[in-house]
């Protein structure tokens, strides 16, 4: 079954060029081998052209908050991807650019060998500029290929801002979603043609990433943060992201639904940062649900709106659909509808703002600046332990993050300032941050999605409150501050 038409569009307008030499994947979102339409379209072409495939991967230095964490991360997908292609029928070729602007050339290049040009088309961060910057310049076709989500990014017709209505359209929709996954394999008996080599005039220039001497101190001499060291405990690629799914479907998810607020038990996924950096698909995981539950369609409730009794499966998972069908998803709806916007104080709900507004004068009794909370100096011991979690680890605990992002609101001058260090800070250490997903989170701070609460208090307004006395008394979190406690 062909990549279906909703999730695909040219950039430009240049023609197919059918005496070029191979077909071009650019890989910059979904980096995958596994449910991946972009992949999937990309091999359609090259049989139906009868061309060898290229698949270039690559990663450059000017980004904002380059680091070794966020580097290492994708270059373990690199070599995860470089071993499952081995084997296969195309050429792949990563990219880790050394200085930054010696990559630039580099797409131009191949795009001119390239009988058209596929790429992933991801509503967040500096990758639909980098699009804009490139489409009308680059000697070849470029294609735009939707592998975000289970739902097509251009199927909603309007922005959701609350969570049953986008639920209920989803749930309208979702069949027909499903009968159009994606591909498990794409590449699986595929016989394509083989490209004996790229030409050397490109690969002299601008040899393929050695993936192992990156891995191993190689990142020391690229113009990146290092400060921001990897992650100790959450690798990159697909391979962990596969054993992460299976450990947690074999041992948790019956869990999940009583658990995943309790720091202490690790009962969520642990899988964002691989949905972020597209070694995972949200298809994947979706189907994994799915069969754990031996799910067939014929078990669908009429569409309610709710977050319970749609999909006729256990609590836990009906619970995690709701993350990765509604929550996640409604993110990259916004994304992609509001691309100016998402990121921006001004996309609140009008109640929201209003109430910022009429707050904005309230005393704060303690206000920190953002590099005090950057090094968890605080009064408050979990918030410092959340904190400490995201700079160490690259990740947060879901519900800690929502608190964090709370008391950040409360101690900062302004609620635009408190925005403005939550993005810093979250896209700084998280492995999961700019995204669609956790941008959300981070507005979801300030009233986005939420609705307006009672009564009105000191500095909230009518934002929702939460605090750290009250998560204390909520949640299991003895070992997770003995985890995150500063030991100086």
């Amino acid at each position: 079954m062909p990549v279906p038409s909703i999730r695909r569009s040219n950039a430009n307008e240049h023609p197919i060029r059918e005496d070029g030499d191979y077909v071009l994947y650019w890989m910059i979102a979904f980096r995958r081998t596994r449910y991946n339409f972009s992949l999937q379209h990309a091999v359609d072409l090259a049989k139906q052209y009868r061309k060898p495939l290229v698949i270039f991967e690559p990663l450059r230095t000017r980004y904002r908050w380059a680091s070794d964490r966020l580097h290492q991360f994708v270059i373990e997908g690199m070599r995860d991807n470089a071993a499952m292609l081995s084997s296969k029928p195309v050429t792949y070729y990563p990219y880790v650019e050394p200085r930054p602007g010696v990559g630039t050339p580099l797409l131009h290049r191949l795009a001119a060998r390239a009988v058209t040009v596929v790429t992933d088309e991801y509503p967040c961060f500096f990758l639909p500029h980098m699009i804009t910057a490139v489409k009308d310049r680059l000697p070849a076709r470029l294609e735009l290929v939707d592998s975000n989500g289970v739902m097509p990014l251009r199927q909603p017709e309007r922005t959701f801002t609350v969570a049953h209505s986008y639920r209920r359209w989803m749930q309208k929709n979702i069949l027909d979603a499903l009968c159009e996954m994606p591909d498990e394999d794409p590449l699986k008996g595929s016989r394509l043609p083989r490209l004996d080599r790229l030409p050397t005039s490109i690969t002299k220039r601008w040899p393929a990433a050695d993936i192992d001497d990156l891995l191993n101190g190689g990142l020391a001499s690229i113009p990146i943060d290092h400060d921001v060291l990897p992650s100790p405990t959450v690798r990159g690629g697909a391979k962990d992201a596969a054993k992460r799914l299976s450990r947690f479907m074999d041992h948790t998810i019956d869990s999940y639904s009583d658990d995943r607020n309790h720091p202490d038990e690790h009962a969520t996924t642990g899988l964002s940062p691989h949905l972020h950096f597209g070694h995972l698909s949200a298809h994947e995981l979706v189907s994994r649900i799915f069969e754990h539950q031996d799910w067939s369609p014929d078990k669908l409730s009429p569409p309610n709106g709710k977050n319970h009794g749609f999909w006729n499966v256990d609590e836990s998972s009906e619970a995690l659909l709701d993350q990765v069908l509604t929550w996640r998803e409604m993110g990259f709806n916004l994304s992609f509808r509001e691309p100016d916007q998402y990121d921006k104080f001004e996309s609140l709900p009008d109640w929201a703002k209003k109430s910022h507004q009429q707050t904005m004068s309230d005393p704060r009794p303690e206000t920190y600046t953002a590099e005090q909370l950057e090094a968890a100096q605080t009064g408050d011991e979990l918030w410092n332990a959340a904190q400490r979690e995201i700079v160490e680890t690259g990740v947060m605990h879901n519900y800690m993050r929502m608190l964090w992002g709370k008391k950040i609101l409360q101690w900062s001058p302004t609620p635009q300032q408190a925005l403005r260090i939550m993005i810093d800070l979250n896209n700084k250490y998280g492995l999961d941050g700019r995204d669609p997903n956790s941008y959300s989170g981070i507005f979801w701070v300030l009233g986005r999605y939420d609705r307006a609460w009672g009564p009105k208090r000191p500095i909230f307004g009518s934002v929702r409150y939460m605090t750290s006395d009250s998560a204390r008394r909520k949640l299991r979190l003895k070992r997770y501050l003995q985890r995150h406690t500063d030991s100086n």
